[in-house]
Protein backbone atom coordinates (compact mmCIF):
# COMPACT_ATOMS: atom_id res chain seq x y z
CA UNK A 1 0.00 0.00 0.00
CA UNK A 2 2.84 2.52 0.59
CA UNK A 3 4.71 1.70 -2.65
CA UNK A 4 1.30 3.09 -4.11
CA UNK A 5 1.20 6.30 -2.26
CA UNK A 6 4.96 6.79 -3.41
CA UNK A 7 3.64 5.91 -7.11
CA UNK A 8 0.97 8.67 -7.07
CA UNK A 9 3.73 11.34 -5.06
CA UNK A 10 6.62 10.65 -7.63
CA UNK A 11 3.70 11.17 -10.59
CA UNK A 12 2.25 14.26 -8.67
CA UNK A 13 5.71 15.73 -8.53
CA UNK A 14 6.33 14.65 -12.38
CA UNK A 15 3.33 16.35 -13.62
CA UNK A 16 3.85 19.69 -11.42
CA UNK A 17 7.61 19.75 -13.01
CA UNK A 18 6.32 19.20 -16.31
CA UNK A 19 3.72 22.30 -16.28
CA UNK A 20 6.80 24.60 -14.41
CA UNK A 21 9.09 23.37 -17.28
CA UNK A 22 6.30 24.50 -20.01
CA UNK A 23 5.57 27.56 -18.02
CA UNK A 24 9.29 28.73 -18.10
CA UNK A 25 9.59 27.76 -21.60
CA UNK A 26 6.76 29.87 -22.19
CA UNK A 27 8.04 32.94 -20.59
CA UNK A 28 11.14 31.97 -22.88
CA UNK A 29 9.04 32.34 -25.93
CA UNK A 30 9.79 28.89 -26.89
CA UNK A 31 6.55 27.85 -26.85
CA UNK A 32 2.26 28.70 -26.19
CA UNK A 33 1.57 27.08 -23.16
CA UNK A 34 -1.40 28.19 -20.31
CA UNK A 35 -0.88 32.07 -20.47
CA UNK A 36 0.04 33.12 -24.05
CA UNK A 37 -2.02 32.43 -26.62
CA UNK A 38 -0.88 31.88 -30.58
CA UNK A 39 -2.11 34.61 -32.54
CA UNK A 40 -4.97 33.94 -35.27
CA UNK A 41 -3.50 32.16 -38.51
CA UNK A 42 -0.17 30.90 -36.77
CA UNK A 43 -1.69 27.29 -37.13
CA UNK A 44 -2.64 27.90 -40.01
CA UNK A 45 0.79 29.21 -41.50
CA UNK A 46 2.02 26.24 -40.57
CA UNK A 47 0.14 23.71 -42.14
CA UNK A 48 0.29 25.57 -44.94
CA UNK A 49 4.32 25.14 -45.04
CA UNK A 50 3.64 21.73 -44.59
CA UNK A 51 1.22 21.19 -47.40
CA UNK A 52 4.03 22.86 -49.49
CA UNK A 53 6.31 20.08 -48.59
CA UNK A 54 3.43 17.13 -49.68
CA UNK A 55 2.52 18.89 -52.85
CA UNK A 56 5.06 21.40 -54.28
CA UNK A 57 3.02 22.62 -57.03
CA UNK A 58 0.61 24.40 -54.49
CA UNK A 59 3.86 26.44 -53.28
CA UNK A 60 2.26 29.66 -55.50
CA UNK A 61 -0.40 29.38 -53.20
CA UNK A 62 2.10 29.96 -50.41
CA UNK A 63 4.06 32.63 -52.07
CA UNK A 64 0.74 34.97 -52.93
CA UNK A 65 -0.59 34.59 -49.03
CA UNK A 66 2.99 35.92 -48.12
CA UNK A 67 3.01 38.25 -50.50
CA UNK A 68 -0.72 39.93 -49.08
CA UNK A 69 0.24 39.23 -45.51
CA UNK A 70 3.62 41.75 -46.39
CA UNK A 71 1.61 44.36 -48.29
CA UNK A 72 -1.16 44.39 -45.20
CA UNK A 73 1.91 44.97 -42.84
CA UNK A 74 3.17 47.64 -44.41
CA UNK A 75 0.33 49.63 -45.34
CA UNK A 76 -0.84 49.31 -41.59
CA UNK A 77 -0.55 52.61 -39.78
CA UNK A 78 2.43 53.00 -37.47
CA UNK A 79 0.85 52.93 -33.49
CA UNK A 80 0.80 56.65 -31.76
CA UNK A 81 2.90 57.50 -29.26
CA UNK A 82 1.50 56.45 -26.09
CA UNK A 83 -0.82 53.76 -27.46
CA UNK A 84 -0.37 49.88 -26.16
CA UNK A 85 0.41 48.00 -29.52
Amino acid sequence: MLTWAFIVFGGVLILFGLDRLGLWMETRGWIYYRKKKPQPGTLGNALLELHTLLQPSKEHIVEVKKAVRSQEFKQADPPKPGQDH
